[in-house]
């Protein structure tokens, strides 16, 4: 049941409705110009519908539409002016270098405007070969592929049009599967047989794959009029299950504890398989909502979570009753009704309208939102040595310009822009990020083309053949943003049975496939280690810096809520949200390095460190957070004032080691204490000792930071690009 379930979230995903969508925007023209009888003028068509959605990824609908236009407008420019001058060889060489380098150079503006680049550099390369695909002249040409464009533009738009909630739909889908991971490895940590310091990698890694879907998901909650100013139940539904997810995250990610000691003082006992059995099923629970708002179905709550809580207490009394001190395990418990309860409340949205109305009136939605500048300074100051996208821009021209030469003097096949196209799509900003979209297209290649050669050689009839293709077609474009290697597996045999249609040998394809893919594929490789490298080691700093900084906020408000002063529930989720950016900022980038030559990784283990470090810090903080805000005013004292002080001290001190960079912003440290009115009660309770606890290990875990960052030699390096 679970594994259907699985298939049935695949086909309501976003990623196989952008398959569909494309494999139909390409197929109807190719279809209806097949049927008038001129196949090639359907191709070239269908051409221009398949570059216009390489820009077509999850956004507002203005952010989309606004870069399908602008290539649109692109795509007949630079088709036009390709198929004049092809047969000239130094006008040609003159414009691939400055289309290349300037459409790699824009990928300054965001992900969007490196999309938009790399499709208008993707249209000239397949324009750069002399051949005659259904049009005489090249004005012709340029129309029909701008036809094509306009109509894939078209088709996208209207289908948002008609279905204005379900992008929004869909990504909030998998951003609570993400969260539901997330879950199932902290549930790990209760069970012996799995490595705790495998499982702590594996959760540092998915908090960075839930920042970057919780980032999509405010794209397309927030910057669109038609879900913010709905009053309708989907649309306020859509924000709400959003903000509340992101509360449960953070109450997952700040139920940080030593799981070491835990097992070592639990391991004969049943609490621990309990506890482990109990998140799993609240993760199924965050599972089962994923896929009802991806049916676009009401759901209905899997478990009832009374008798799972019922069963830790129990179990807990038992530990209690030989002698041990269990009041860890109590915390955990305390933590688990917590989470029940908010994805009980999640459920009851379902049903009850009146929240929908009142949730976030105050919270001003726009400030989430990271706004693009399109400033000319901001390319300006990127025309150095020192930017990473201006070496990238440097070495994309000149290797292109080498696979342009090798595609002249190499006679194999009128394919030969498919080295240009392998260059394009392997060849990244970043060494790591190079070598693995090499191997990726290498294996996927070899995999899909024989994967294509077995279906042409026992398929015979031509309506199988196109059965599969169609298959093969929509498989390719549903994987190739989700899972780029799946992607190319099912690409290549899509292409070999089109070529056949086409009245080209299969196996002539095939091997001009694979010689242009791997000499692309090694010029790609080579370059990136070779021509104006990108170290992640030498640019690390940075991001380090800036993720010192939003703990340091954090930690401000923490003390600005142990004052009693006033905050806003909009002021606090910005801080937080800053955490968890630059928290997956750094884990991105130590995840690139350490996949680079080992002699150009400095201070591997230094950092790996410092990752971990912060991340502890960030649960702790988000943790002391929550205490305090639901703390009674008698149980803050003096001495948590000065211990959170100490702390805040210390991380200046860290942060100041730090040399910033031309484009970081100043650390500014922040007086709280001038503004506070203490409260110089000492009596203690509980909840008092609680937070004492919990300011000294953050404390402790800030001394341990600066320890780190005083051993490491890249503080001491001052160009980032020697």
């Amino acid at each position: 049941m679970k594994q259907t379930q699985e298939i049935k979230s695949f086909l309501y995903s976003q990623y196989f409705a952008d398959g569909l969508r494309i494999a139909f925007g390409a197929l109807v023209p190719a279809l209806l110009f097949s049927y008038i009888g001129d196949i090639k003028i359907g191709t070239v068509v269908s051409l221009g519908a398949i570059i216009t959605s390489i820009v077509d990824t999850p956004g507002p609908t203005k952010d989309r539409r606004n870069a399908m236009l602008v290539l649109v407008g692109s795509i007949f420019l630079i088709s036009f002016i390709t198929k004049t001058i092809n047969q000239y060889e130094p006008a040609t060489v003159f414009l691939l270098s400055i289309l290349c380098f300037s459409m790699c150079m824009i990928a300054v503006y965001g992900a969007r405007a490196a999309a938009l680049g790399t499709a208008s550099i993707l249209v000239m390369i397949l324009n750069i070969d002399d051949l005659k695909m259904g049009a005489d002249t090249p004005l012709a040409h340029a129309f029909l592929i701008t036809v094509g464009a306009a109509w894939y533009m078209l088709l996208s738009l209207t289908l948002t049009q008609f279905r204005p909630f379900r992008l929004s739909q869909q990504a909030l889908a998998e951003s609570i599967q993400n969260t539901a991971t997330y879950l199932r490895l902290k549930a790990n940590f209760y069970d012996l047989k799995i490595d705790s310091e495998k499982n702590y990698q594996k959760l540092i890694d998915q908090q960075v794959i839930i920042h970057q879907h919780q980032d999509t998901v405010r794209e397309l909650l927030f910057k669109s009029k038609a879900i913010v100013k709905d009053t309708t139940q989907i649309g306020r539904l859509l924000v709400v299950i959003f903000t509340d997810m992101v509360d449960v995250f953070e109450k997952i990610m700040a139920t940080h504890y030593d799981y070491q000691a835990i097992r070592k003082n639990f391991n004969n006992t049943h609490a621990l398989r309990i506890i482990k059995l109990t998140l799993n099923r609240i993760a199924n629970e965050m599972d089962n909502l994923a896929y009802h708002i991806n049916a676009n179905k009401r759901p209905q709550q899997l478990y009832n979570f009374k008798s799972n809580i019922e069963n830790i207490k129990t179990a807990i009394d038992q530990i209690e009753a030989h002698g041990k001190n269990a009041v860890v395990l109590k915390k955990v418990l305390i933590n688990i009704r917590d989470l029940t309860d908010k994805i009980e409340n999640i459920y009851q949205h379902f049903t009850t309208k009146e929240r929908l109305l009142d949730k976030n009136d105050e919270t001003d939605l726009s400030k989430f939102l990271s706004h693009q500048s399109f400033n000319p300074k901001i390319l300006k100051d990127n025309i150095s040595l020192g930017s990473g996208t201006f070496r990238h821009a440097l070495r994309m021209v000149i290797v292109m310009l080498i696979a342009y030469g090798l595609s002249k003097f190499i006679p194999f096949g009128n394919h030969s822009y498919w080295i240009l196209m392998t260059v394009l799509v392997i060849l990244k900003p970043g060494f790591s990020l190079t070598k693995q979209r090499n191997y990726q297209r290498m294996v996927g290649t070899i995999i899909g083309g024989v994967a294509g050669v077995g279906v042409l050689l026992i398929v015979e009839e031509e309506v199988a053949r196109f059965a599969f293709l169609m298959v093969f077609m929509v498989l390719a474009y549903s994987f190739i943003r989700r899972n780029y290697i799946l992607g190319v597996m099912f690409l290549t045999p899509y292409l070999l049975i089109l070529y056949s249609f086409l009245g080209i040998g299969t196996i002539q394809i095939l091997q001009e496939r694979v010689v242009d893919t791997v000499i692309g594929s090694l010029l790609a490789f080579s370059s990136s280690y070779i021509i104006f490298p990108s170290w992640e080691s030498k640019n690390i700093q940075s991001t380090m810096r800036k993720l010192l900084i939003a703990n340091y906020n954090y930690l401000v408000k923490a003390l600005e809520y142990m004052a009693g002063i006033t905050i806003t529930q909009t002021e606090y989720k910005l801080v937080r949200k800053d955490v968890y950016v630059c928290m997956a900022n750094m884990t991105s980038t130590f995840q690139r390095m350490i996949t680079e030559p080992k002699s150009k990784q400095k201070n591997a283990n230094d950092l790996n460190k410092f990752l971990i470090y912060n991340h502890i810090l960030s649960s702790y903080s988000v943790a002391l957070v929550n205490v305090v805000i639901n703390a009674d005013e008698e149980s803050i004292i003096h001495e948590h004032i000065k211990l959170l002080k100490s702390v805040l001290l210390q991380l200046a001190r860290t942060i100041k080691q730090f040399k910033p960079s031309e484009t970081d912003d100043p650390f500014i440290e922040i007086d709280v204490l001038a503004k506070l009115t203490i409260n110089e009660n000492e009596i203690t309770n509980e909840e008092t000792k609680l937070i004492t606890e919990q300011v000294l290990f953050i404390k402790k875990i800030t001394q341990d930071l600066n320890k780190v960052c005083e051993k490491m030699e890249l503080l001491k390096v001052d160009s980032p690009n020697s």
